[in-house]
């Protein structure tokens, strides 16, 4: 590489701090938003249950995103139906049994076994040595923040597989929706959430009939709905179209750690110190990783 196609490389990438910058504090907003939203709705699964809380996130939100967006004026070319879809009924899917693990585990430790996903995606799109090294990072703490050793037979095991399902449909959620996204732009987080609705509504209806029809869970449901979906999956598309999915993936890390604290803050869970160290571990592997994202690894030596 000549010196002259090396200082335009390093040009580009400083013009790149900024979009990278701005993408991972939405990423941030969108974790804070989403576990204060989760630990409102667990709220209102002693009413409508899971399954019900479920449809009230998705279908709210999703009147509240169309209302918005109007996605039917941009009609357009893109036809990319199967990401879009896909994306669709993954967030769906992903929503569902992530609540149902929240009926019988902790939010930390729900999100916790969740980020397996998001960590497996991680590990196979890394090249570099310090990429590991924060994934090792990462795996130290939630090692540490599950209490496997302690409390082991009080993790119901059902729960368990729940949370590890919704693990699978957020890898899932994460690759589609780079695909969505540069399909459908802002469009795809309405689209899919519709999508989405559509698969949870039968559900929610069996479970919880007309108990869903209850104005007094209204105001809840509304709160679940903007916090938990609408704002959230809004940011993260943003985020999701700017940052490669290995370093998106690793940045997700700090979601037990901020599912943890919002469950003893909101849900009255409590932590051990070992858990607190591991929220401090991988705080750290996101903060590296967020800034290792502005430094995207030289594919040729640079010489003069």
């Amino acid at each position: 590489m000549t010196h002259s196609q090396a200082t335009a490389e390093l040009m580009t990438q400083r013009h790149m701090v900024g979009p990278v910058t701005l993408a991972v504090g939405m990423l941030l907003i969108s974790m804070v938003s989403y576990q204060i939203g989760a630990s409102l709705a667990k709220h209102l699964f002693p009413q409508v249950g899971a399954e019900g809380a479920t449809a009230y996130r998705l279908v709210l939100s999703a009147v509240m995103l169309l209302l918005w967006r109007r996605p039917w004026r941009r009609s357009g070319t893109r036809r990319d139906w199967r990401a879009l879809w896909g994306y669709g009924l993954s967030m769906g899917a992903m929503n569902l049994v992530f609540y149902m693990s929240l009926r019988t585990i902790p939010l930390g430790i729900a999100v916790a076994l969740e980020f397996t996903g998001p960590l497996v995606l991680a590990v196979f799109g890394s090249r570099r040595l310090l990429d590991f090294v924060w994934i090792a990072l990462v795996v130290v703490g939630l090692a540490l923040l599950l209490p496997l050793q302690e409390q082991a037979q009080a993790l119901d095991p059902v729960g368990v597989m729940y949370a590890l399902a919704a693990g699978v449909g957020w890898a899932l959620y994460i690759v589609l929706g780079q695909k969505a996204g540069a399909a459908y732009g802002a469009d795809a987080v309405t689209l899919g959430t519709s999508i989405g609705a559509l698969l949870v509504i039968p559900f929610g209806v069996v479970h919880a009939g007309s108990a869903m029809l209850s104005p007094a869970l209204l105001p809840y449901a509304l709160g679940v709905a903007v916090l938990s979906s609408a704002l959230p999956y809004s940011l993260e598309m943003i985020a999701l179209t700017r940052l490669p999915a290995r370093t998106f993936s690793t940045l997700l890390s700090l979601e037990p750690a901020i599912a943890a604290v919002t469950g003893v803050m909101f849900l009255q869970e409590r932590l051990t110190l070992l858990q607190w160290l591991a929220i401090a571990a991988i705080i750290v592997a996101a903060a590296g990783t967020a800034r290792s994202a502005h430094k995207p690894p030289l594919t040729e030596p640079l010489v003069n």
